[in-house]
C-alpha cells in the first residue's frame, strides 16, 4: 500500500486522486511477460483497463502489445509508443474511419465481432486499395462464472460471432477478397480466478480452432485467448502481482497450439489494478437514525464507479495515524443512494480531513470515471522511487 508509505508526501495534495506506484507497474509487467516469454506466448495489454499515458509508456517500452477497443485506444497506444505491428482492435461498434485508421496504420489484426462487420471491413479496405488483416472473434457459449456483468462468452452476450453466422461467413470469405483472417479469438469475461474455467475454454477452443483448420481449410496464424484473469481484492496487500505463472501454465498444458500458430493473450486489469490507488479526505462524519455511522468523502462514483456498478470491493484504508476502532459506511459525494465504497468497514477512529484510500483501484477506476454531478476528473500523480 504506498501511500500509507508516503503519507506526508500526500496531505497537501488536493483529493480526489488516483496515486501510482511505478515500480510495483513494472515489477507486474515483467512477471507477467517472463511467465509468456518462457512459453513464446504474446501479451496485449488492454487499455480498457487504464489508458493513463505513464502507465502506457512503461508497459509499451516493457515490450507489451495493445489491445484496443475503440479508435481513441488505437490512437493513443500509437502516440504512446506501442509498434502498430503489436496493436490489436476490438469492440462491436468500430466506426468507420477508426477502421480505416487502423487498416492504414498497419495493425496486427481487427478482430471482427460479427459477419456484417467482415463484410463492412472489406469494402473499406477495398476503398482504401489495402488488404486488411482480420481475426474473428468467436463466441465459443463458456460461462465464466464471474460477475453477471464481466462475462462475454456466453451464447446470449452481445460479443462475438456465432456459430450461425459463422456459417454464412465461411461461405462469403472466397469472395472477400480484401480481408485476410490472420487468426482467432476468445474472450469469455474478466476477474476470474477459477483456473478450471480457463481449461473449458482451451478445450472448446481447441476444438474451433481443429476444425477451421481441418476441416474448413482456413490457414490460421494465431489463436488469441482474450484476459480474464482476476486480482486478490480482498487483500492485495498480500498479493499484489497476480499468478501468471498458473495463468500461462493452463494454457499451456490444456491448449495443444498447432505447429505455426501463435498464442495471443489481452491482459489488463492484472497488469495496472494493483498499482493504483483513490485517495479521498472525509468531508462530514455522521450517524443516522439506526446508529449506522458514515463517513461521507470528497470522491463517488463519477471517480470510481465498480462499487456502485457491480457491487465490487475495494479495501479501505485510513492514511495516518489513529486511535481506537469504528465500524464506518463509507459513502461518495454523487446523489446516488447507490454510491457507496463500503457499507460495513472497521477503521481507526476517523474526523473530518482524515485521509482514506481505496485500493486495487488501478483498473477500470479513472478509465470509467466521468463528471457526473459536474464533479471534476480525479487527478493522477505517480510514484517512481523503489
Amino acid at each position: 500500500m504506498l501511500s500509507s508509505n508516503i503519507f506526508p508526501q500526500l496531505q497537501s495534495l488536493e483529493t480526489p486522486f488516483y496515486l501510482y506506484d511505478i515500480p510495483l507497474l513494472r515489477r507486474t509487467v515483467e512477471a507477467a511477460k517472463a511467465a509468456a516469454d518462457r512459453r513464446g506466448y504474446h501479451i496485449h495489454y488492454a487499455l480498457k483497463a487504464n489508458p493513463d499515458r505513464r502507465l502506457l509508456e512503461v508497459i509499451a517500452a516493457a515490450g507489451l502489445g495493445a489491445d484496443c477497443v475503440s479508435g481513441g485506444e488505437v490512437r493513443r497506444a500509437v502516440e504512446c509508443g506501442f509498434a502498430p505491428e503489436k496493436i490489436v482492435f476490438e469492440g462491436v461498434a468500430k466506426r468507420d474511419e477508426d477502421i480505416l485508421f487502423a487498416i492504414e496504420r498497419g495493425i496486427y489484426a481487427i478482430n471482427c465481432e460479427s459477419l456484417e462487420e467482415v463484410v463492412v471491413i472489406n469494402s473499406l479496405a477495398e476503398q482504401a486499395g489495402r488488404v486488411a488483416e482480420i481475426g474473428l472473434r468467436l463466441n465459443p457459449n463458456i460461462d465464466s462464472h464471474t460477475n453477471e456483468h464481466l462475462t462475454t462468452g456466453r451464447s446470449d452476450c452481445k460479443f462475438g460471432i456465432s456459430r450461425r453466422e459463422m456459417k454464412e461467413l465461411l461461405r462469403l470469405l472466397p469472395d472477400l477478397k480484401n480481408i485476410h483472417v490472420r487468426g482467432v479469438h476468445f474472450h469469455i469475461g474478466s476477474q476470474i480466478l477459477d483456473m478450471s474455467v480457463f481449461e473449458a475454454q482451451c478445450h472448446k477452443a481447441q476444438e474451433i480452432v481443429d476444425d477451421l483448420r481441418d476441416n474448413k481449410g482456413l490457414h490460421l496464424e494465431f489463436v488469441n485467448m482474450g484476459g480474464g484473469l482476476g486480482i486478490d481484492y480482498h487483500n492485495p496487500e498480500q498479493n499484489p502481482i497476480p499468478d501468471f505463472e498458473g495463468y500461462f501454465a493452463t494454457f499451456e498444458r490444456e491448449f495443444r497450439l498447432p505447429e505455426g500458430m501463435s498464442m495471443r493473450f489481452e491482459l489488463g486489469r492484472s497488469v495496472v489494478a494493483q498499482c493504483g490507488e483513490l485517495v479521498t479526505r472525509v468531508m462530514f462524519t455522521k450517524t443516522n437514525e439506526s446508529g449506522r455511522r458514515f463517513l461521507i468523502v470528497d470522491s463517488g462514483m463519477s471517480q470510481l464507479i465498480r462499487p456502485a456498478l457491480y457491487g465490487a470491493h475495494h479495501e479501505v484504508r485510513r492514511l495516518g495515524e489513529g486511535e481506537g476502532r469504528e465500524v464506518y459506511a463509507v459513502v461518495g459525494d454523487v446523489c446516488e443512494s447507490s454510491d457507496t465504497f463500503a457499507y460495513q468497514t472497521e477503521l481507526p477512529i476517523t474526523h473530518r480531513g482524515d485521509m482514506l484510500s481505496l485500493l486495487s483501484a488501478g483498473a477500470y477506476g479513472a478509465s470509467m470515471a466521468s463528471c457526473y454531478n459536474l464533479h471534476p476528473l480525479p487527478e493522477a500523480h505517480y510514484w517512481d522511487r523503489e
